[in-house]
């Protein structure tokens, strides 16, 4: 699999993360400073933690300042046309399934590259796909989207399942990132204008499962 192209999906993951954590900044009405925070956190949380889980040093936004960059311009962006995005959150749900995707990709490409098995497959596409999610909505002191929300981190499992399956077949290179990004980025989208929830635990006195 070609560096360059995983290095631009990975660029391309940020941006479109990046600009689902400003829009939720100017959301929460944050200032200036505070919508530059969230693109960055948002933007380049995921991908931290997927290269920390996988011991890669240095970790990427730390030895390549155009992830920094690409999440600060996407947050001065979203801040000063705000008023024409701040109301588009359902906009703004399918950007987050694109990054959603793209990131489920990269970070099992990052594993499988190191060799790593099939659990640490699925555990990077997923931990480097919500984990910028994750810190976004506890910033904004929610339950984070990923244990609540319709089809979030399923959708990134069951990309990572893909990754395997198509790895074992013999699939690789391009395809491989392109198929795993498009299948949970679609999955997501889904699960978003279905409502597809997983079972919850019942209460004392619920008579069905919500």
């Amino acid at each position: 699999m070609a560096d360059g192209i995983v290095y631009i999906f990975d660029i391309f993951g940020t941006a479109i993360f990046a600009i689902t954590g400003a829009v939720k900044g100017v959301r929460n009405r944050l200032d200036f400073l505070g919508v530059i925070v969230f693109a960055i956190t948002v933007g380049c949380g995921g991908g931290m933690l997927r290269d920390v889980l996988l011991g890669v040093k240095p970790i990427a936004v730390f030895s390549d300042e155009a992830y920094v960059m690409v999440c600060i311009l996407a947050g001065v962006v979203v801040f000063f046309i705000s008023p024409k995005v701040v109301g588009q959150w359902g906009a703004i749900q399918y950007c987050d399934a694109l990054g959603l995707g793209v990131f489920t990709a990269i970070g099992c490409a990052k594993a499988a590259g190191l060799g790593l098995g099939s659990v640490a497959v699925i555990t990077s596409g997923v931990f480097g796909a919500v984990g910028g999610g994750v810190l976004r909505d506890v910033f904004s002191k929610e339950i984070p989207m990923v244990f609540t929300s319709d089809f979030y981190a399923s959708a990134s499992i069951l990309g990572g399942v893909l990754f395997l399956i198509l790895s074992s077949l013999g699939v690789n290179g391009n395809v491989l990132l392109y198929s795993t990004a498009i299948f949970t980025t679609l999955s997501r989208i889904l699960g978003y204008r279905f409502r597809w929830k997983l079972p919850v635990a019942r209460l004392a006195g619920e008579e069905k499962w919500k």
